[in-house]
Formats: C-alpha cells, structure tokens, sequence
C-alpha cells in the first residue's frame, strides 16, 4: 500500500453538518448502493455523486466581502473601517467595490503569504502587489487587490450561497499557490519526493512539475488509488482537454495535475482524466461517477486578468447540466477557490502546519440536500472535500492511517479542538427543493450584470485614509 501522510479528522468532519441528511451509523463502502429490495442509502450515503469544480485566485473577501451575514470586510454604516498601507503612494487604501470584469491580482507565493498576512496584521496586500510595479512604468494596478465584487457583479455565484451554503472560513490548505492547491484537492498534501518511494517525500509548498524526465514526480498517494481499490467511479475532467503545443487553449499542467501522479499510472486509471465533454455528456445521460474533479482552461478560471463573467458562465454551465440530470437528487457539488491570488481578505489563516492554512477562498455547497441559505463558519480547507469523499464512499477508510515513523499531518489544527461531530446530526430526513429554478441566470448570465462589470473606466479607489 502506498502511504501519504493523513488528514485530520478534525477541520473536515463538517461538510456533513452543512446536508440536511439522516443520521446514520458509520457503513462500509457497499453501503453507497441501495441494498437488497432496493433499499435507498441512509444518511450521507444519500450523496452518490461529488463533484469539486476548482476555480482560480479569488480570496473570499474579494467575491462575499459584502454579503449579508458573512464574515466579511470589517465596515461601519458602509464603510471599511480597515485602511492598508500604500508604500508607493505614502498612504493606505480602504477596500473598494471593483465592478470591472477583468483585475490584476498580486503574487501569492508562499513568501508573498507571509508578507500579505504581516504576522497577523492583514496589511501587506498593497506593499506586496507593487513589487510588481517599476518606477516610471506607467500606471500600477496593484490597488486592484483591495477591490471586492458585490452581487451585482457575480449573481449567480451570490445566488447559490443565497440558495445552498456558503463557506465562510475556508482557507486553502496550502499558503502558497495553484499547484500545491490541486495537489491538496486530489491528494491532501503538497511534497517533493527524493525518488519514487513515497517515504522519501516531505512537506513542501513549492512542489515539483512534472518533466519528459520525470513524468510522474508525485509518488504519494492520492485519493484515486483508494476510490480504485474500493470499486468507487471516478473522473477528472480537463475543460478542452489538456494544454499542449497543439491544444494551447487546454488546462495547464500545474492546474491539471493527476497526470503527475505515480499510482495513477500504476492502477492503469489515466483514461480517467478526460476531457470535459465527456462529463457533459455524461450528466445528459444520467451517468456521472461517484467523484469528478473538473479543472477550468486559463480562460474560464477567472484567474486575473481573466473575466469574472467568463467564468460564472463557465461555471454555471456545469451546475445547470448537474442539476438537469437525473443524478442531481443525489450530488453535492463542492465550489471552491484555488487561492487568494495576493487579494485582499481581512481574517487570519489559522496555523495548521508548516504547509497553511493559506488565506482565505469562498467555498460553496450546492446540492438538493445543502440546507438553504446557510452561512458555514466552520473552519474548513479543501481537505474537507477529501474526508466527505471517504465517509461517504469509502466507510471512513483513510488513505494514511497514521503510518509508523511518520508526522500525524495536522493532528493539531484548530477546528479539530473541541468541536463536536455534528456530521448528520441535523434535520432527519429532509431534502431541498431539487428545482434548479431559484438560482437567476441559470442558462446565461444575467444582461444588466454583464453590463455592469464591463464597466472597464471606473474610476480610482476613492477610499484613501
């Protein structure tokens, strides 16, 4: 068996708190089947399909800063009350609302978290974006990282948190970048390994790519090898397929990357990674997999300077084909950004490890069973998704139970401390509405949205202090 170092059980026992599912005793995978006579799945193993759409670069801040009820921008009677520092200009900016559709982010490597977070203080956003900009360079857009969106600008992403869940304390697992962020959402850790041995491997927020040397750089396991080894369907969808000299329009490599992994190859799976279509496709004819990862091209990622609408559009293209399936009545579909791309947010990252947690990204839960409108302060990271997928379809089998000679990854992380199971432990038997028909825009966006983020001339930031 290969080991990876494990989960902890404690930040990613929530997602089940947010489904209006029956309690039920912990089952063994068979259980995701009805059972003799038909009998349907009892509590979450009313979830039959997954889905995890991993969209780019946003920090939570910067897309639900403003929505009611969240843990949002610090305001007072409307107005900020948090002002950061702007070494160019001599002074500090307040957040903004930014209704442009395209924005520059800032670096949001692992030393650009540090600095962004400031030893708590939240205040390095501005500094850290102009070290992008030269003197004499013309206009710098590094105070677009202090901009934030309202619902105008992004209604459907602000109608599912209105209809489903929205996660407001989910924070990337890793302080780092995209690569180590799809690495944490296929496999719950980020290393570089020494050789093929997955003992050789250690923490790293800066992981390898994989090369025509070195095609396989990632020798822990992920959590295909489990779902394979458990008879549990999978997919992992590329939009437009892989990126490569001759599909320049595909998914990039760091975004895209089971490929890179050792078992993937050795379980023979790789015809697994497809191409986006076929999930389309597959939802059409009510077949989707147990578990599908989709991964969006440069151009739906809404990863600066990309188009925010672009990627709604993108996005609700999928959530619309889930939900006129006939598996929609039981998926739970897990949105999520991969990182805060030097944007502003104004909550401190718990300390989990030496990996994170990053800054803070908006998460969602979209399913017939999330419970309407619910705000989930839970502190959660994209290991969640990872640990639901194992209580549901695996019996709570774990990839790594704690191999000897090897760190309890995260045994200490906060949400762990304290916090009950509250699990299933919530409204017995009750379902959502199954209707898409809440959710505006369903099919296109809304028109007076798209007009309004088109607004490419807004002014300046006028909140200066």
């Amino acid at each position: 068996m290969r080991l990876r170092l494990p989960i902890a059980a404690g930040a990613t026992l929530a997602l089940g708190a947010v489904l209006a599912l029956s309690a039920t005793a912990q089952q063994s995978p068979a259980a995701t089947s009805p059972g003799p006579g038909g009998a349907a799945p009892q509590g979450i193993h009313k979830i039959q399909h997954v889905i995890m759409i991993m969209q780019e670069n946003r920090s939570f801040d910067s897309y639900f800063g403003v929505y009611p009820g969240a843990i949002g921008i610090p305001m007072n009677q409307g107005v900020p009350t948090v002002c950061v520092p702007d070494p160019m200009a001599g002074d500090c900016v307040k957040p903004y609302v930014m209704h442009r559709d395209s924005g520059q982010g800032g670096p949001h490597t692992n030393p650009a978290s540090a600095r962004d977070i400031d030893h708590g203080k939240m205040d390095g956003f501005i500094a850290e974006a102009e070290t992008r900009c030269k003197p004499g360079g013309g206009a710098c857009p590094a105070l677009d990282v202090m901009g934030y969106h309202t619902g105008t600008d992004i209604p459907n992403y602000w109608a599912y948190a209105k209809n489903f869940v929205l996660d407001d304390m989910m924070f990337e697992s890793d302080h780092s970048w995209s690569l180590p962020s799809h690495l944490a959402l296929t496999s719950g850790w980020s290393a570089v390994c020494r050789t093929q041995n997955p003992m050789s491997c250690t923490n790293s927020p800066s992981p390898r790519h994989p090369t025509t040397t070195n095609p396989t750089p990632y020798a822990w396991t992920d959590l295909t090898w489990l779902l394979h080894k458990n008879n549990v369907s999978w997919g992992y969808y590329l939009d437009h397929g892989p990126q490569s000299s001759t599909n320049p329009s595909g998914v990039p490599q760091t975004w895209s990357v089971l490929p890179g992994f050792s078992d993937v190859h050795g379980d023979n799976q790789t015809g697994n990674i497809q191409p986006l279509t076929n999930f389309m496709a597959q939802a059409k004819a009510g077949t989707l997999p147990q578990v599908s990862w989709i991964v969006p091209n440069v151009q739906d990622s809404e990863h600066p300077p990309a188009l925010v609408s672009t990627g709604q559009a993108f996005v609700t293209g999928i959530i619309n084909a889930v939900m006129s399936s006939r598996d929609w009545g039981s998926s739970a579909i897990f949105l999520a950004w991969d990182d805060w791309s030097g944007m502003y947010d104004n909550v401190v990252p718990p300390a989990a490890d030496s990996l994170g947690y990053g800054i803070r990204v908006p998460g969602l839960v979209i399913s017939p069973y999330a419970r309407r409108g619910l705000i989930d302060s839970q502190t959660l990271s994209f290991d969640a998704y990872l640990k639901f997928i194992e209580d549901d379809f695996l019996g709570g089998a774990r990839l790594d139970p704690r191999p000897p000679g090897l760190a309890h990854w995260r045994a200490g992380e906060p949400a762990a401390a304290g916090r009950p199971d509250e699990g299933l432990q919530l409204q017995p038997g009750a379902v959502a509405a199954a209707d898409p028909g809440p959710v505006p825009g369903q099919h296109h966006l809304d028109a007076q949205a798209q007009t309004r983020l088109h607004r490419q001339g807004e002014a300046a930031p006028g909140h200066r202090c």
